[in-house]
C-alpha cells in the first residue's frame, strides 16, 4: 500500500475530530462560544472539569458579558451570567446540596453567611425538588439582575428565582472563589 493511500483516511479522520467553529469541547461535552440569557449575548469565558481522583463529576462552562480572569472581575460585570454544568455521572439531590452549600460556606464570611442563610435554604429546597441528576443532564445556574438566580435542568426552570447579586456571587465563589471546589476547574473557568 502506498503512503498516500494510508494518509488519505487519516486526514479525513482528523478533520472529523476538529470541533466546529463557534464551539468548545471538553470530555466530549460541547459548549457554544456564545449563549443568550435574558436577551443578553454572553461569551464562553472558560471550561473546566470537576474531578476527584479519577472520577469526573461534570464539565462546567462560565458565560459572561466579556472575559474575566478573577472572581472579582466576573462579579463586577453588570448584567446576566450563566454557569452551565453538564453532568458526567448520576448525583442525588442530597449530594448536590451538600457540595454546593459546603462550597458557599467555605468561601463566604460569617456576616455573608448570615445574610445568605435563608436563600441557601431556598437553594436546598429547589435542588431537593428537582431530584437526582443523571449523566447527560444540563444544569444552568443563571443570574439576571431584575430576577435573581434561577436553576434550570435540561431547559426547565426549577423553583422560584433566588434574589440578590450577592447570592449569585456566593455561588460563583464555589467554582472560582479563593477556596474553590477544584483548583483545576477554577483555572479552566477563568480561561487560564
Amino acid at each position: 500500500m502506498k503512503s498516500t493511500e494510508l494518509l488519505a483516511p487519516l486526514v479525513c479522520l482528523s478533520m472529523l475530530a476538529v470541533p466546529s467553529a463557534g464551539a468548545a469541547t471538553l470530555e466530549g461535552q460541547r459548549f457554544d462560544d456564545h449563549t443568550r440569557v435574558a436577551d443578553s449575548e454572553l461569551l464562553l469565558n472558560g471550561l473546566g472539569v470537576r474531578a476527584v481522583f479519577i472520577i469526573k463529576g461534570y464539565v462546567a462552562g462560565l458565560y459572561l458579558d466579556r472575559k474575566a480572569a478573577t472572581l472579582q472581575e466576573a462579579t463586577a460585570m453588570p448584567g446576566p451570567k450563566r454557569l452551565q454544568l453538564r453532568m458526567l455521572l448520576n448525583v442525588g439531590p442530597e449530594e448536590f446540596n451538600k457540595a454546593l452549600v459546603a462550597g458557599i460556606r467555605k468561601n463566604a464570611s460569617e456576616a455573608e453567611l448570615l445574610a445568605l442563610n435563608e436563600r441557601i435554604g431556598q437553594l436546598e429546597r429547589t435542588i431537593s425538588a428537582f431530584g437526582p441528576t443523571v449523566r447527560g443532564d444540563v444544569i444552568n445556574i443563571d443570574y439576571v439582575p431584575e430576577q435573581g438566580t434561577t436553576l434550570a435542568v435540561n431547559g426547565a426552570v426549577k423553583g422560584p428565582a433566588i434574589a440578590g447579586a450577592d447570592f449569585y456571587h456566593a455561588v460563583l465563589g464555589i467554582f472560582v472563589g479563593e477556596r474553590p471546589v477544584d483548583a483545576r476547574l477554577k483555572k479552566g473557568l477563568l480561561g487560564q
